[in-house]
């Protein structure tokens, strides 16, 4: 192994503290990154991760390689890019995370034609709702959901998920209609989701004259992933705001009625995420395109 992949190793090594979670993300065998890292402290002449049965971390010699090798191999990929700007073959692992209903209801479903136009592309696909590391936990681009918090992380944003208000038909017959937003103090009450950072029940909300406007509802039940949280809905123990795509298909056969329209939260950021490590190869770019297709029609600009 030259000493440029070297370098890359040991970016990897230090980035994900763990050497088994990098030979996995750089698809080499552990004994082979081991021994990477060795033959690159023999060739500076320098211990540059400190080695714990529970953690890899760099050393003070390792944080000051770190900051040196980490331009050198972005400008290589850069040059080597040079001579690839023509191939648009997605080709290899791609490692994607993906909020649960996204991944359920369109990723998944279209996954076919995207493999059929890069048959040599394998796809590694994670569907959550907490935040994931991308870092730390090897991920090539995540797709992600609401503001972002300041991060390292570059962001390529794709449009906003329009909320609507939901309820089922068997809680407006036992609660009423709400027509107005004063009417949802009147007994109405709300299935609570909770925020997969700070585990905080967020709050009821809706745009008046460009201003949002929060509403104490009260919640029975708090839910902390979609999936739990429609189906709550469903069983009639409240009312929800939920981006429209995700149940477009429970309005249509009636399961759900949306209600207050006129009176809806602010549209939420749908953005693409991607470490600043990661060079813009063929296959992520080929995610990327593929996935803002499928999108566009549930996103407004």
């Amino acid at each position: 192994m030259d000493r440029l992949e070297q370098y890359r190793v040991f970016v990897r090594v230090a980035e994900m503290g763990s050497f088994i979670k990098a030979a996995h993300a750089l698809e080499l065998p552990r004994a082979s990154v081991s021994a990477a890292v060795q033959q690159l402290e023999t060739g500076v002449g320098t211990r540059l991760l400190h080695r714990t049965t529970r953690q890899v971390r760099p050393t003070a010699d390792g944080l000051q390689l770190l900051e040196r090798v980490r331009p050198l191999l972005a400008q290589a990929d850069e040059v080597e890019q040079l001579f690839r700007a023509g191939q648009r073959k997605a080709v290899g692992r791609l490692v994607v995370d993906v909020p649960s209903r996204i991944a359920r209801r369109l990723v998944a479903p279209a996954l076919p034609a995207l493999l059929r136009r890069h048959p040599r592309l394998e796809l590694v696909l994670g569907s959550t709702d907490r935040m994931v590391d991308l870092v730390q936990e090897g991920v090539d681009c995540a797709v992600r959901v609401g503001a972002l918090q300041d991060s390292s992380l570059v962001v390529r944003p794709v449009g906003r998920l329009a909320l609507i208000n939901c309820a089922s038909p068997g809680y407006l017959g036992e609660y009423g209609t709400p027509r107005a937003p004063e009417d949802l103090a009147r007994g109405h009450v709300a299935v609570g989701y909770a925020n997969a950072l700070t585990g905080r029940t967020l709050p009821w909300e809706y745009r008046h004259q460009d201003e949002t406007v929060t509403v104490s509802m009260p919640s029975r039940v708090v839910a902390n992933n979609a999936e739990t949280y429609i189906a709550c809905c469903l069983a009639g123990i409240g009312l929800i705001q939920i981006p429209r795509f995700d149940v477009q298909d429970l309005l249509d056969r009636g399961e759900l009625v949306e209600v207050l329209p006129q009176h809806r939260a602010a549209p939420m950021p749908l953005s693409l995420v991607y470490p600043h490590r990661r060079q813009r190869s063929a296959r992520l770019n080929a995610f990327f395109e593929w996935f803002e297709a499928l999108i566009a029609p549930s996103v407004e600009p």
